[in-house]
């Protein structure tokens, strides 16, 4: 099936691209290149900071020119064989300088604050610097809907008066005041569909993909619209909030030890190193290992939440079962992962058990759709 080896294509790129920048960071450290490149631009300037910020930019795009081969096969060539990019090469280009310009713009004064954090608070870092995370995490989440997504798609409310009054009227059904609903052009990329529930506060919103309007009924994308709304009504962005400051403030910790107990291993001596902060990464990267899993493990629970949520508030399984099948096949998604990758890698249920969850909850509940429906699928 081209679905399945797609997706394997995908993964296998995925995991290759992830051992070998572990070994190559582990090579950086252990052969003294790290040291090298430090102190190599202290003669340039004394400044930490400014150290911090060439090595990081030197490092960064070497990595880049190393795994361009493997990223542009995974995003733009295998995407183009299985017919899912409307992407040309020139605007593959533009996308990604627009993309590293803004994870610049955003992350090099998250760098420079973690550097100052180091500095200042020395083994309590971790504590401080969780804490300054979770208050960027919560800013960047409403500024996200409004200035970072708009540099990437046009964003704009959506036409149709009669799609926009359900989906308002599903939004107060689970609590939730909509201004608007929104549409993106989600088609100048790709020709997969998706739409999201976005934003905290005042800048939440509902947006969909042109994809998704111009090529499902009414009815399934109520369903969609349902299924990301019972995040918000069943708690789950509070739920993934406080999940995911827990975690971040477990594994800061952990890293500090880790990282601290081990500098010596790569001949340093202090924490402050800017050539030793590439361990971070070592260890970060093993402790995702094991966080992987776990995280993915509440986020299928909580799909499988948001599903019954969409069934109750519709009151339509089999036209939420049609758009399921049917963003399946347009995404290309692999049915019937193998149990494994699906536990370890998944954040979502495979197609085939939502599927099979959604016909038990509708026949437990004796939620059953409209019988024109019914006699239209047989």
């Amino acid at each position: 099936m081209n679905s399945k080896k797609y997706n394997n294509i995908k993964l296998a790129i995925s995991i290759s691209e992830t051992v070998l920048l572990f070994i190559l960071t582990f090579l950086f450290l252990s052969s003294g290149y790290s040291k090298v490149l430090s102190e190599w631009l202290y003669t340039f300037n004394q400044s930490d900071y400014f150290v911090l910020v060439l090595f990081t930019i030197i490092t960064g795009l070497a990595v880049s020119i190393i795994f361009f081969p493997m990223n542009f096969y995974s995003s733009f060539i295998l995407e183009h064989k299985y017919n899912l990019s409307n992407q040309t090469l020139l605007k593959y280009f533009i996308e990604g300088i627009k993309s590293t310009i803004v994870s610049g713009l955003i992350g090099i004064p998250i760098l420079l604050l973690f550097y100052f954090i180091l500095k200042e608070f020395g083994d309590n870092w971790w504590l401080v610097f969780a804490l300054a995370m979770f208050f960027i995490s919560v800013i960047l989440s409403q500024l996200f809907p409004v200035v970072i997504f708009p540099i990437f798609y046009k964003v704009k409310p959506i036409e149709d008066e009669e799609l926009k009054e359900r989906i308002k009227t599903l939004a107060i059904q689970a609590g939730l005041k909509v201004q608007d609903v929104y549409s993106f052009d989600m088609s100048k990329n790709t020709k997969k569909a998706n739409a999201a529930f976005t934003g905290l506060g005042k800048t939440k919103r509902i947006i969909l993909g042109d994809t998704l309007l111009s090529s499902y009924t009414k009815d399934e994308i109520e369903t969609v619209i349902a299924h990301e709304l019972g995040h918000y009504k069943k708690k789950h962005i509070i739920k993934n909030i406080i999940y995911g400051t827990l975690n971040s403030f477990l594994i800061f910790f952990v890293i500090s030890i880790l990282y601290k107990s081990t500098l010596h291993w790569f001949g340093f001596s202090s924490i402050t190193e800017i050539a030793a902060l590439p361990l971070l990464t070592l260890w970060a990267m093993l402790i995702g290992l094991i966080q992987t899993p776990i995280g993915n493990m509440l986020s299928r629970k909580f799909e499988y939440e948001a599903d019954q949520y969409a069934i109750e508030a519709t009151r339509k399984p089999l036209s939420f079962i049609q758009t399921l099948n049917k963003l399946t096949d347009q995404n290309l998604g692999d049915r019937e992962p193998h149990p494994f990758i699906e536990w370890f890698f998944y954040s979502h249920p495979s197609i085939r058990k939502r599927i099979a969850a959604i016909e038990n909850f509708a026949n437990k509940t004796g939620i059953a759709e409209e019988s024109h429906l019914q006699e239209q699928m047989i």
